[in-house]
C-alpha cells in the first residue's frame, strides 16, 4: 500500500477532502520523524514502536569482487511490531490463495 492509497482510505473513511487527508497523512509522518530525528522512541499502542538504534564499525565484503569494505558506523530505525499487530497479520488471509507471501518467501502452512 501507498501513501496515495492511504490517502485515499481516509477519505473514503472519513468523508474529507484529499487536501485535509493528504495533511494528516503528512503530519503524523513529520512528527514520527522529528521524534526519531531526536533520539527518542514512537510508540503506538497496539500497533508497534519505532526506535532509534547505533549501529557499530564493521568490516564487510564487496559482493561483486568479494574485497573488504569497511562499514561505518551509523543510526538505524528499527520497528517492532506490538502484539495485536502481529495477531492481525497472522490471522490474515493469503489474497492470492498461494503458499507464498508477497515477496515469494514460502508461508508456513
Amino acid at each position: 500500500m501507498r501513501k496515495a492509497e492511504i490517502v485515499q482510505r481516509i477519505v473514503e473513511e472519513l468523508g474529507c477532502t484529499n487536501v485535509q487527508a493528504d495533511e494528516a497523512v503528512e503530519a503524523i509522518l513529520a512528527t514520527i520523524k522529528e521524534a526519531l530525528r531526536h533520539g527518542g522512541p514512537v510508540i503506538l499502542r497496539r500497533f508497534g514502536t519505532w526506535q532509534v538504534r547505533a549501529k557499530r564499525a564493521r568490516m564487510g565484503r564487496n559482493p561483486r569482487t568479494g574485497a573488504a569494505a569497511a562499514i561505518a558506523a551509523r543510526w538505524v530505525v528499527r520497528f517492532t511490531a506490538g502484539q495485536l499487530f502481529k495477531q492481525a497479520v497472522a490471522g490474515a488471509v493469503n489474497p492470492v490463495g498461494c503458499a507464498r507471501g508477497p515477496s515469494g518467501v514460502r508461508l508456513p502452512s
